[in-house]
């Protein structure tokens, strides 16, 4: 399950379990229900703040839990809809978000990157990809919108219709990330991106945010629609 730790005034959201380098970080219903809890205990702290997603071993995420939802595809809706709170609430966090992907963001994980203010990746290990073209699965209609709206038109095109992977330089060409570090950089770049913007934590920065956001969270919002969903 997620956890945190800190580093002076900067959150960082682990996504996976203390020591474990095998977890894919999957978008399980019981993990949700953690990474809110986390994200209820950062944003509960008073005074200067940032948040960093982390995560270690080959995954930064999988994205959605497959597994789960082929298992309960009659609650494919309600568990779609509890995806999208994970994004809407980084979206409108009320501090500084950075995800430092050190490996491998596929689908939901991918978005959950896109989802904060900044990205560091990896630039000599891992993909960013939307699989869901490849895998003959949809976007719900918020994930089209945080995807169309989030990154460059073109890339969002080729990124959407192609799945294509993109490693941390590709990434960065594209306009998907801000930064690429080597290695076991990546936390410190983001850490160090993230603590330069502690200052800002408070309803002001969510407000911009929600201002920013606005017509993807208004897509978040519509819940989703069963009959619209088809999995290959």
């Amino acid at each position: 399950m997620p956890f945190l730790e800190r580093d002076g005034d900067v959150f960082i959201l682990y996504l996976g379990d203390e020591g474990q380098t095998d977890s894919e970080n999957r978008f399980h219903p019981d993990w949700i229900t953690a990474i809110h809890a986390k994200l209820d205990e950062v944003e509960a702290h008073e005074g200067p703040a940032a948040l960093v997603t982390y995560a270690t071993g080959k995954y930064y995420s999988n994205g959605l839990d497959t597994d789960w939802l082929f298992g309960n595809l009659d609650k494919s809706h309600w568990y779609l809809d509890q995806v999208h709170t994970v994004f809407t609430r980084l979206l409108t966090f009320p501090m500084v978000t950075v995800a430092a992907v050190q490996g491998h963001a596929f689908g939901a994980g991918a978005m959950l990157a896109t989802s904060q203010d900044l990205r560091v990746m990896r630039a000599d290990r891992g993909f960013y990809s939307l699989p869901e073209a490849a895998l003959n699965m949809p976007f719900t209609i918020g994930m089209n919108a945080l995807m169309t709206t989030a990154l460059p038109r073109q890339t969002a095109v080729e990124a959407m219709t192609t799945s294509r992977r993109y490693g941390g330089p590709d990434a960065l060409a594209a306009g998907i990330v801000n930064q690429t570090a080597d290695g076991d950089g990546v936390l410190a770049a983001a850490v160090a991106r993230a603590a330069a913007a502690t200052a800002l934590h408070g309803p002001n920065l969510a407000g911009i945010k929600s201002g920013i956001h606005r017509p993807v969270l208004e897509a978040f919002a519509v819940p989703t629609d069963p009959s619209n969903l088809s999995f290959g």
